[in-house]
């Protein structure tokens, strides 16, 4: 039997690494600790930093999951909520941008491990 990690839910489904209620708490700390005068600029734009790259690596992930889900059966309109809009254009887009580059989920994580690889 597996241990419960950040990344699965009690019922042991996976999930997202961090939720937008995590990014949301994190935020309430960090503008307290400003407010507080505890950050400097230098503090903050490192902070920046990590946080693009953060966001980066979210979107990949979110690539990922729609290569894989699409690979699993999903068809665009079961998607294209999840995009906000429910119009399958956005995913259809989404999908077609990533295909110039790969074919399959499984080629877009070796590109991302090569690509970290290089960093």
């Amino acid at each position: 039997m597996t241990q419960e990690t950040a990344a699965t839910s009690p019922a042991g489904r996976l999930r997202a690494p961090i939720t937008a209620a995590e990014v949301l708490a994190w935020l309430e700390e960090a503008a307290e600790a400003v407010r507080a005068g505890e950050l400097d600029a230098h503090a903050l734009i490192e902070l920046l930093g990590q946080l693009r790259q953060a966001s980066t690596a979210c979107a990949n992930a979110s690539d990922w999951a729609l290569l894989a889900a699409r690979e699993a059966g999903a068809s665009l309109r079961q998607i294209a909520p999840v995009f906000g809009k429910g119009y399958v254009r956005a995913p259809a887009a989404r999908l077609e941008k990533l295909h110039r580059e790969v074919l399959s989920s499984e080629q877009f994580l070796e590109l991302m491990r090569r690509r970290t690889e290089g960093v």
